[in-house]
Order: structure tokens, then C-alpha cells, then sequence
């Protein structure tokens, strides 16, 4: 009886690739089949090429008579001729996706610190965004002011702030968050 722990994987030996579909042709020793799959793992460090040619040699020299007379015979091996590789016409061009990378990074010139929050031409906004928040933090109760314990490390916090930009890249509002840092 199977169970879901039963090895469902075979050891084979490949073939070759098929010509008609996706994947590998496959020997089963054991029940003497071949048959095509697309799972597959290759056991690189097993795989023994001396054994294999053995095995070839054994096979064709076993079906060819034998023949006392020594002719020299050099195989006629007919070359294919390969295409030459052809360039391609079309104009390569930046995925759309990181088109507009560079601009990104020009737009980004929202203040990291709170100096750089009240030095901006906006410094007027980011205060009132700064009201905003402490005011909503305040009607949700977020903290309850007490005096510190001794030995206590307490966390620090910092402002983080962020111009929001409307369809057509105009600023519609100032964002200022009140966050704590991750490290004591």
C-alpha cells in the first residue's frame, strides 16, 4: 500500500531529447519501457559515460560479423552546414517599466530629517502635516504620557515625510508620519 511518504521517483537512464514534444526520453531497466517526461532529475555525479560507451561498443560490435581481412575504413560523417547567425533589425529599447527610472530618482527630494523638514520652501506645509498627525495620534489615543522608569532604555522616534503626487505629477498633499525606531 502506497502512502504519501512512498518515493514516487525511478531510476532510469536518458535517451535523448524527443523531437515532437517537451522533455526527455527515458529507459526503465526494470520493466524494460521508454517513455517521455518532463520531471526529471539528473544525478551528475553518477552519471558514468565509460559505462555508457561500453555499452554502445558491446552492442554494435555484437551484431557485425567478423572479418578476418583488416581494411582500413574512415566513417563518412556528412557536415551540416549551419546558418549564419543573423542580427537583429529591430532597435532595442529600455523596458517600459524602468523608463521613467531616472526621473523617479530626481522627484525623490522629500526632507529626511526634521532640519531639512523646517528648512524647505514648504516648511509652513510640513508643520501643519506635522499638527495633522500629532492631532490624530491625540483623538486615538495612541500613547498615555507617564514619567520614565529607571533603567529603562526608552525608544526614540523620528518624522518621516512624503509629498503625495497627483495624475499630473502636481503636489496634492504634505505627509508627515511620527515613527518609531527600530532599535533601542
Amino acid at each position: 500500500m502506497r502512502d504519501k511518504l512512498y518515493s514516487r521517483s525511478s531510476l532510469c537512464k536518458f535517451i535523448e531529447f524527443p523531437k515532437e514534444t517537451a522533455g526527455y526520453y527515458f529507459y526503465y531497466p526494470s520493466e524494460q519501457k521508454t517513455f517521455v517526461s518532463r520531471n526529471a532529475v539528473f544525478l551528475k555525479k553518477d552519471f558514468d559515460m565509460d559505462s555508457i560507451q561500453d555499452e554502445v561498443l558491446l552492442e554494435e560490435s555484437s551484431e557485425l560479423p567478423q572479418q578476418n581481412n583488416m581494411t582500413s575504413f574512415e566513417p563518412s560523417v556528412p557536415t551540416k552546414s549551419v546558418p549564419a547567425l543573423r542580427r537583429s533589425i529591430r532597435e532595442s529599447r529600455p523596458l517600459v517599466r524602468y523608463r521613467f527610472m531616472g526621473l523617479t530618482s530626481q522627484l525623490d527630494n522629500d526632507p529626511k530629517t526634521y532640519e531639512e523638514a523646517m528648512s524647505d520652501i514648504d516648511s509652513n506645509k510640513w508643520l501643519e502635516a506635522m499638527k495633522s498627525e500629532m492631532d490624530s495620534m491625540d483623538s486615538n489615543h495612541v500613547w498615555t504620557l507617564v514619567d520614565p522608569l529607571k533603567g529603562v532604555k526608552l525608544v526614540g522616534c523620528k518624522w518621516v515625510y512624503k509629498r503625495k503626487l497627483g495624475a499630473n505629477d502636481e503636489v496634492t498633499a504634505f505627509k508627515a508620519r511620527l515613527m518609531a525606531k527600530g532599535y533601542t
